[in-house]
Order: C-alpha cells, then structure tokens, then sequence
C-alpha cells in the first residue's frame, strides 16, 4: 500500500510539471526525439539535399537537390525503400515533367501516391504551387500544371496534404490580405462530388495566432492522424521547428511549442516532416553541406520516471483508463490519441522492464 501511495504520489508530480509545462489541453504532447542520424551517402551528397517529404507507404522519400545532372538549379529527386526497416536506395531525378531549369522544391505527395504538389520559384518573388499527375505508381508523371485560383498567383511555398488528401497546407504572405506576418501558414479544402469527383481547392483560410505569428511561419508538416501540426518559425529570432496540438481535426490548433534540443540544435535547417507511421522525425541540418537527417520519435513509457518500465506504471495507466491524460496517453502514436484505452496498453507492454535513463519531457 506504501508503494502504491509512494507511485500516486509520483504520478501527481509528474502531472504537476506536465501541467506547468504544457498549459492547456490542447496543447499537451508527452514525448520525446532519439539521437539524429545522417540518412548517409546514398541520399546526401556533397551538394545541398533538403526539404525531405515521406510517402503514405513510408517507401517513397522526395526531396530538393542542387547535385549534377539536373534539369535545374534545385530540382526535386526521390528515392525508395523495399520496406520500412531497409535503407534507401539511390536517388532518381524526376525528369523533365517535373523539373526545369528553375527551382523545384517542397514535393507533398497524395495518399495514393497518383498526384504529386511541389514548388517553383521563378526569380526572388514569384513562387508558385504545381500538380503533376499519373495513372499508377509505376506511370511516369504527366506535365506538371500550375494551380489556379485560389491558391495561385502567389507566392504560394511549401505545401503539404493531409492523409486524405482533401486539405492542402501551405505558405503564402500578405498579399492575400488577413495574415499575420510576413509569410503564414494557410490551408485550403476541397470537397468532391459524383459531378466533380476531382473536387476543386477552396478559398484558403489562415491557421490563425496560435500558429501563425508576426514573423516568418514555413514548412508545414501534419501527422496522418490530423492531430500534430510541426512548422518552422523565426518568432524567437532564428528558424527553429515548433509544434501545435489539437484533440480532433474539428478542433483549433493549440499554442505552439518549441522542440527539444535534439532537434533545435544550432546545425538544424528547417523542414520537418512527420513520417506517416508518427515513428520518425525527417529535417535538414547542416554538416559540411545540407543534408537529410531523422530522429525517432519516442513515447514517454516510463509513467512514473523510476528509471524502469513495470507494474507501477501499468497502474498508474489503469488509474486513467477512459480519461484524456495526456501522460497515459501514448498510442496508437507516440502523443497518443486523446483516451487512454488498449492502444496505450498495448505500446507499454512493448517496453515492460526496459530500463530508461531519465528524460525531460520534450517538447
């Protein structure tokens, strides 16, 4: 009974601090990031690789590089993987229905993996948002177009679909009227219909204060679950990558917080990106050039922070079945997906008895 109270009492500290740190509900998030690890030679280069962007299936990573024989400045390449757990292969340029002799960059490709959206810059204002299409992921990409209205004329930068592909993200500055800063994160849906079953983009609508601010806002990535929202930001005076919670996709954004340390280092260079699994964090840093680097990202397990994963913990997650406790909250995704039910029992039995250094809680 002693050490049950001695857990609870654990547990409340540990909620205390949470509460502290985290503020409202909506902006709760309890995990943390692995050591980052260079993709390696086979994807970086000694040119500038960046702006990495990950497939549905996690086989099929897109990224902007200036290395020889391309069309262009910057163009956009891609490389694949047999299976999650393998390395990447080598990558391939695009061609020329993608790429130009101007500059590519920001791939988001669709769920299915059938419409590929990217950017163009044409001299230092003119930046714009393509679509190139295909018939199969073995077909070859048709002639990208521009969009049109609303989401062209720009500068239109960065975008990036949700796991439906209805919602399209992006960064766009003031011209548009209604933005916060000098450049602000904006999302467009599209609705579809047995007349129109292509659907067509909405007037796009600003994600307001919570994310955007009077600086610069970049580089959108959301989770494929809708709940994480992971954005560069120059608000505390240089580019570093932030992030907002919110409980269900009908709900607003929450305050933005800064990451960790183990990705706001002093080499990070912006572009995060989510894997669709919610497993790993992709960005560019900056080592002797650009590169492409990951970072796992790790659910908090240790519920108690005693150092091991064990009963005491699975009693401090019983304690909260059915409740939105964000420190119990830990699957099917790493910040968990507002109940704690089986899917967090089910990622706290996978870590039983492992023994944890201590971790702050991140971010």
């Amino acid at each position: 009974m002693k050490r049950l109270n001695g857990d609870r009492m654990k547990l409340m500290l540990v909620v205390t601090m949470a509460t502290i740190v985290f503020g409202s509900r909506n902006a709760k998030a309890d995990f943390t990031f692995g050591e980052p690890v260079n993709l390696g030679p086979t994807v970086n280069s000694p040119s500038w690789d960046s702006g990495p962007r990950i497939s549905a299936d996690g086989l099929s990573l897109f990224f902007q590089s200036d290395r020889p024989d391309g069309l262009g400045n910057f163009d956009l390449w891609m490389a694949t993987r047999e299976a999650i757990d393998e390395t990447w292969g080598e990558p391939v340029n695009l061609g020329s229905n993608i790429n130009s002799p101007n500059d590519e960059a920001s791939a988001a490709i669709s769920p299915n993996g059938l419409e590929l959206y990217f950017q163009r810059s044409i001299g230092t204002w003119e930046h714009y948002i393509l679509v190139s299409k295909r018939s199969s992921k073995d077909a070859p990409w048709s002639p990208a177009e521009y969009l049109d209205q609303p989401i062209n004329p720009g500068p239109s930068i960065h975008p990036e679909l949700s796991s439906d592909g209805l919602s399209l993200y992006f960064c766009s500055n003031d011209f548009r009227g209604g933005g916060l800063g000098r450049y602000d994160i904006w999302v467009s849906t599209k609705e579809t219909s047995e007349r129109n079953p292509e659907g067509s983009w909405s007037e796009p609508v600003n994600l307001g204060s919570n994310v955007n601010s009077p600086k610069h806002e970049y580089s959108p990535s959301i989770s494929s679950d809708g709940r994480i929202l992971m954005f560069d930001s120059y608000r505390a005076g240089s580019e570093q990558a932030w992030l907002s919670v919110r409980s269900d996709e009908d709900d607003g954004w929450g305050s933005p917080m800064l990451l960790g340390p183990e990705i706001n280092s002093s080499n990070y260079m912006g572009g995060p990106e989510i894997s669709p699994d919610g497993l790993s964090l992709y960005y560019t840093a900056r080592d002797s050039s650009l590169e492409i680097y990951e970072s796992k990202i790790l659910p908090i397990v240790d519920l108690n922070a005693d150092g091991i994963v064990d009963a005491a913990d699975m009693v401090i997650m019983v304690d909260h079945w059915g409740t939105d406790n964000s420190l119990c909250d830990i699957g099917p995704m790493p910040w968990g997906d507002g109940v704690v039910d089986v899917q967090d029992l089910i990622v706290l039995t996978e870590h039983l008895f492992e023994e944890l250094p201590g971790r702050a809680i991140n971010p």
